[in-house]
């Protein structure tokens, strides 16, 4: 009996017509009227209440609808969402979806009303960016129908309490996996660089061929042989990368609604999985004030699954970050000379000096590319135009942290320490090519 209740809705049309005849009633009692057409009117609203509560609840037939949504969310991204309904009843209905979105999203519930034919579907979709990583509970898909009579209104209730994850952005990692493959790959941003010199990694001895280097040729070989023959190197693969996130205070500030730590954490995702194509071993380091997360280099069939589950549980601290941890971490794990990618943030030249010999020493041992972050928003004040004084000292002060990023990417580079200066959302694609850079030179 409760159910019933909780399905049962009058509609605004009911209670027009009940203050309809309210109105028209009033003559009736005012001057002594008969009373028999107001008593015809009231029980002619019954029975088309009645009739319209037979025709919604006494069928056997009903509507069903489902909410479709992808197993997980991809963070930053826009996410379809699709409402698939079935009209079962033996005539068109008129509805109201209210779709209970998840309160991380602060949206209010989402609804959307139409009409369907009787046994007749449609499918209806819409698109949520979620800006957070973790569990995302979605409420109940509440539907309410209505017969032609329109008197009446009957609720129905789908999927309470579905739970999707929240993932770093696996619709940028596809993306970019996409583009890298294409043969267009170049329009999107991807560059072709000429390779210089060749790699060490040594594929087998063949005879002297015209064109062949003579800096590979193998005296030993020849000598047992009799002809000329020369070393043949082949592209190196499994080169050893380490993804080394900061998860400090500075890390925290956001652009459109996304982290820094996000925007890292999807650019990681994204070139990793470039990366593990490529043949190349990924890792994993996450620092804060302490030591993080750690997940050896490796190209395993299982490693891409690895780092996302590792992405997937970061958090940024409030503290300043330790690169004392981040050293002694790289040091004590590392022993292969490893391109280390570091995504962190530096408020001024003298932030950066704090760590700099932390850098400077890993330097010795590996190849370091520092990834730091351009204030969007400052650049758009720089190059809005000057109507003020105040404009002026906008412009100047934003110029000012300008020239400072400047700075700091010039004295990384004095010290042999590589750097990309990025907008975070330009990061991934400037990575991309900073990677396949770094490889074509063979700096690694």
């Amino acid at each position: 009996m409760y159910n019933f209740y909780k399905a049962l809705f009058f509609t605004n049309r009911f209670f027009i017509i009940l203050i309809g005849l309210g109105l028209v009633s009033l003559p009736f009692f005012l001057f002594n009227i008969s009373e028999i057409i107001l008593l015809l009117l009231i029980g002619s609203l019954a029975i088309f209440t009645l009739m319209d509560y037979w025709i919604l609840f006494g069928s056997n037939r009903t509507i069903l609808a489902e909410r479709k949504i992808s197993e997980v969310l991809s963070n930053g991204d826009l996410n379809p969402v699709e409402i698939h309904i079935q009209n079962q009843y033996s005539f068109p209905i008129h509805f109201l979806i209210l779709d209970e979105i998840p309160f991380q999203l602060q949206i209010r519930d989402y609804e959307f009303e139409g009409k369907i034919e009787k046994g007749k579907e449609i499918n209806h979709s819409y698109r949520l960016r979620p800006t957070k990583r973790g569990e995302y509970s979605f409420g109940a898909l509440n539907l309410y129908i209505q017969s032609p009579i329109g008197l009446l209104e009957r609720k129905f209730v789908f999927q309470e309490n579905q739970l999707v994850p929240c993932y770093p952005s696996i619709i940028q990692m596809r993306k970019y996996a996409f583009m890298v493959v294409s043969r267009y790959a170049s329009q999107f941003g991807t560059k072709k660089i000429r390779k210089l010199g060749h790699s060490q990694e040594f594929e087998q001895i063949k005879e002297y061929n015209l064109g062949d280097d003579i800096r590979t040729v193998n005296w030993k070989a020849t000598a047992r042989k009799g002809d000329l023959m020369v070393n043949h190197y082949t592209d190196e693969k499994a080169q050893p990368i380490l993804m080394a996130i900061d998860k400090g205070r500075a890390m925290r500030m956001s652009f459109n609604g996304l982290s820094l730590l996000d925007f890292s954490i999807n650019s990681v995702l994204a070139l990793s999985n470039i990366a593990l194509l490529k043949k190349d071993k990924v890792g994993l380091l996450t620092f804060s004030d302490r030591s993080g997360t750690f997940i050896p280099p490796n190209n395993s069939s299982t490693q891409l699954r690895n780092l996302l589950a590792g992405l997937y549980q970061q958090k940024s601290s409030w503290g300043e970050s330790s690169y004392e941890y981040l050293y002694s971490s790289i040091r004590s794990e590392i022993k292969q000379r490893t391109l280390i990618i570091l995504f962190s943030e530096f408020d001024s030249i003298q932030a950066l000096h704090f760590h700099l010999p932390y850098l400077k020493s890993l330097q010795k041992f590996h190849l370091v590319l520092v990834v730091f972050f351009q204030d969007i928003e400052l650049e758009e004040v720089f190059e809005e135009p000057v109507e003020s004084l105040k404009d002026i000292y906008r412009k100047t002060i934003s110029g000012k942290f300008k020239l400072e990023k400047q700075l700091i990417a010039k004295e990384l580079n004095k010290h042999g320490i590589l750097s990309l200066l990025t907008s975070p959302h330009n990061l991934s694609v400037n990575l991309i090519n900073k990677y396949f850079e770094i490889k074509a030179l063979g700096k690694i």
